[in-house]
């Protein structure tokens, strides 16, 4: 993906009383408030509204809020493990969770501030058996904020 990529729609959207049944996460970590755009075994994109009321906001930084780089990089891992779950189809949601493995080549551009909208693609790179690795990009205003590489792997909830 490049810079100058624009996340495409024409796929499924999901809002939050689905991404809930997709992935386990709850407030106040669940960090994607809707999927706009999701390919089965390809690509989503999700959006988080950040906002003033985020918890971590009064301890990074109260005079000077910024959404922790690894808070933006958990977006995207959500993102994709929605996108995990809805590719493997409906009978899996209740038994499976995705793991985060691996993160590399992460890079963070500009800071996140509250009011922003963050715009998160992520793209299936492969899968191989349990193992997904994606490639992540998050923009605000079309800006680059953050980009990864990263892999997460499904299992059994037992």
């Amino acid at each position: 993906m490049s810079e100058a990529d624009a996340p495409r729609r024409s796929g499924t959207e999901v809002g939050v009383v689905q991404i809930k049944k997709l992935i386990p996460h709850r407030y106040p970590f669940l960090l994607v408030d809707r999927i706009v755009d999701m390919h089965s075994d390809k690509r989503a994109v999700g959006i988080k509204n950040v906002t003033i009321n985020e918890p971590f906001f009064q301890g990074h930084f109260p005079d000077a809020p910024v959404m922790p780089g690894v808070l933006i990089v958990e977006a995207m891992a959500q993102t994709a493990g929605a996108l995990v779950v809805q590719t493997l189809g409906i009978e899996y949601q209740e038994r499976l969770l995705v793991y985060f493995m691996s993160i590399d080549n992460c890079r963070f551009r500009r800071p996140v501030v509250p009011g922003d909208q963050l715009m998160i693609e992520v793209v299936k790179e492969r899968s191989r058996g349990p193992v997904w690795k994606f490639r992540g990009i998050a923009r605000v205003e079309g800006k680059v904020v953050a980009e990864a590489v990263f892999a997460a792997m499904v299992r059994d909830k037992e």
